[in-house]
C-alpha cells in the first residue's frame, strides 16, 4: 500500500492519470455506449485528485487546467475551428506548469512531460479543426440543396409552363422560369426548389449540362 501510494503521489504519475481521466471522459461523451474509455477515465481520476490532495497543489494552476480541458472538450462538441480549443491548450499548459507549488525539486512537474501533452493536444486539435473546416466548405449532400444546379430530363411536355422532370432518380413536378417551352426529353436545370415542386430552366445544351453550377 505505501508503495502505490508513493508512486501516485509522484506529481508525474498524477498528472498523467488526470490526462488519462479527462481524455477518457471526453472519448466516453463523444461516443456514448463505449463504456471502456468512461470506466477507466473516472478511474484514474479519482486516483488523480487522491493523489493531489497528498500534494502542494496550486489551486489557480488547478484552475486553469480544468477551464482549458473544458475549451478542449467544447472543441470537440462545437468546432470553432480551434479558436476554443487553441484557447483552452495555452490555459492547460499554463495551468499545467503553474500546478505544483513547491521548490522542492522532487514534487517539481516535469517540463518535456508538459510540453510533449501540449504537443499531442496541438496535433489533436489542429486535426479536429481541419476535419471541421472541411465539412463546411464540403458542399452539402443531400437534401433540397442537393437539388439545385442538377440536370434532370423532362418526362412529360410542359403545359401551361409544368410538367414533370426527373432529377437524379426521382420523377418530380416542375414549373419553367419565364416564357421558356419544355418538350418532354428535353435536359432542364433545376434553380428553385419550392416544397415539392421544382422551378427549372430549359432546354439545357450539352456544353451547358457540364458547366459549372
Amino acid at each position: 500500500r505505501t508503495e502505490i501510494l508513493s508512486v501516485l503521489t509522484n506529481p508525474n504519475v498524477a498528472y498523467i492519470l488526470m490526462l488519462v481521466g479527462i481524455y477518457g471522459l471526453i472519448f466516453e461523451l463523444a461516443n456514448p455506449g463505449a463504456v471502456v474509455p468512461g470506466v477507466l477515465g473516472s478511474i484514474s481520476l479519482v486516483l488523480a485528485l487522491f493523489a493531489f490532495q497528498a500534494l502542494p497543489i496550486n489551486y489557480a494552476g488547478l484552475a486553469l487546467m480544468l477551464l482549458g480541458a473544458a475549451f478542449m472538450v467544447a472543441e470537440a462538441f462545437v468546432p470553432s475551428f480551434g479558436a476554443l480549443g487553441l484557447g483552452g491548450l495555452a490555459g492547460f499548459v499554463i495551468g499545467s506548469l503553474l500546478l505544483v507549488d513547491t521548490g522542492v525539486e522532487a514534487y517539481q512537474l516535469s517540463v518535456e512531460l508538459v510540453i510533449g501533452v501540449g504537443l499531442v493536444s496541438f496535433v489533436v486539435l489542429f486535426g479536429i479543426a481541419t476535419m471541421a473546416l472541411r465539412a463546411h466548405r464540403r458542399r452539402v449532400a443531400s437534401g433540397a440543396e442537393q437539388m439545385v444546379g442538377q440536370v434532370g430530363t423532362a418526362t412529360t411536355d410542359f403545359e401551361a409552363g409544368r410538367g414533370y422532370v426527373r432529377v437524379l432518380g426521382e420523377r418530380w413536378l416542375a414549373r419553367a422560369q419565364g416564357e421558356q417551352t419544355v418538350r418532354r426529353g428535353d435536359s432542364v436545370r433545376v434553380q428553385v426548389v419550392d416544397g415539392l415542386t421544382l422551378e427549372v430552366t430549359g432546354p439545357v445544351t450539352d456544353g451547358d449540362e457540364h458547366g459549372t453550377t
